[in-house]
């Protein structure tokens, strides 16, 4: 009796040890990923039909390349889950989700982190966010998703790489949208406008890329002048309204310069946030392209890279980790 008691016991230690060294696995890095072809989660903020639809072709092009998939959303938790079993269901071994945001400081990203195990600590706003969705009948997952404040159950290893930010892809698009309507750019001032975040913490780094951006536009370009700034749109009155008289000012300088002002939208896709840009231009002599960001090729090739990059990373960590011997030749300590 003895005997099966001690048995007993050091079975259920042996099954505890190995449910703790599992569950410390999944909290430092994802598990090595089965054999199968990796997969690509696009999360993309969302819009009306037309802004949807270029998105969605985006996701068509890298499609040809990995399979590919779209979560729409602002940190929506049911649709993320969609997306990521959409994704499974077609034998993909492991995720890259590429967050198709114009910045990476932004808290619809940090929240998707929170939700894909990225980071630890849950962003304030999640819960803001998971109210909306929850509004909006918690997204196309929802009979089938927990909490949405909560890390998703992922079941292959999900990997994320940056927003756009500073790539230089963005910066050659933006110059290509500005040359679309340029006449003469030594006697022209282009000016990139973002939505821009409500704190300005945040809106402080939005503007330290575009600053990146329009340096590296500069190189290229042989325009008079590249600036730029933000419309903050969600932010408080006093501070959208501000935004908009800094921005009428600088059109209203460049026009008394006699220069052209070329507007170009710091924008994923038109839709929406360019009506607001041109509402708060009424009355001044500026130039808008046709087009923001999307639709381009440049853009395909951005997820392409981006992803390419993540797996190498993945890769190299999994290399990296220490691997440990086999059991077989062992002694069995609980042997005498």
């Amino acid at each position: 009796m003895n005997t099966i008691r001690v048995s007993k016991f050091m079975i259920g230690l042996a099954l505890s040890l190995c449910s703790l060294m599992a569950q410390a696995q999944h909290h430092s890095h994802p598990a090595s990923p089965k054999s199968g072809k990796p997969g690509v989660l696009i999360l993309a903020h969302g819009g009306n039909a037309d802004w949807n639809n270029e998105v969605n072709k985006l996701a068509q092009a890298t499609d040809k390349t990995y399979p590919s998939e779209v979560a729409f959303g602002m940190a929506t938790k049911g649709n993320i889950e969609a997306a990521i079993h959409r994704l499974v269901s077609r034998g993909v071994s492991e995720i890259v989700a590429v967050p198709l945001f114009v910045s990476p400081h932004s808290s619809v990203v940090t929240s998707t982190q929170y939700l894909l195990g990225v980071i630890s600590d849950a962003p304030a706003d999640l819960a803001i966010f998971a109210r909306m969705s929850h509004g909006h009948g918690g997204g196309e997952y929802a009979a089938h998703s927990t909490d949405p404040t909560k890390p998703i159950d992922l079941p292959v290893p999900v990997h994320m790489t940056a927003a756009l930010g500073r790539h230089l892809l963005v910066a050659q698009i933006l110059l290509a949208r500005a040359q679309t309507i340029s006449q003469k750019p030594s006697q022209e001032t282009v000016v990139l406008v973002a939505h821009g975040p409500v704190p300005d913490e945040e809106n402080k780094k939005w503007l330290a890329d575009m600053a990146v951006l329009a340096e590296q536009m500069k190189r290229s370009s042989s325009f008079r002048d590249i600036r730029y700034l933000t419309v903050r749109d969600d932010a408080p009155a006093p501070i959208r309204d501000q935004a908009t008289a800094e921005l009428r000012q600088l059109i209203t300088s460049i026009k008394a310069e006699n220069r052209r002002a070329l507007v170009v939208p710091l924008l994923l896709s038109y839709g929406g946030i360019e009506r607001g840009i041109k509402k708060r231009l009424e009355g001044l002599d500026y130039t808008l392209p046709n087009q923001a960001l999307l639709p381009d090729e440049r853009l395909t090739e951005w997820v392409l890279v981006s992803v390419r990059e993540s797996l190498r990373k993945a890769n190299s960590v999994r290399k990296a980790r220490p691997s440990f011997p086999s059991n077989r030749n062992r002694p069995n300590p609980l042997r005498g």
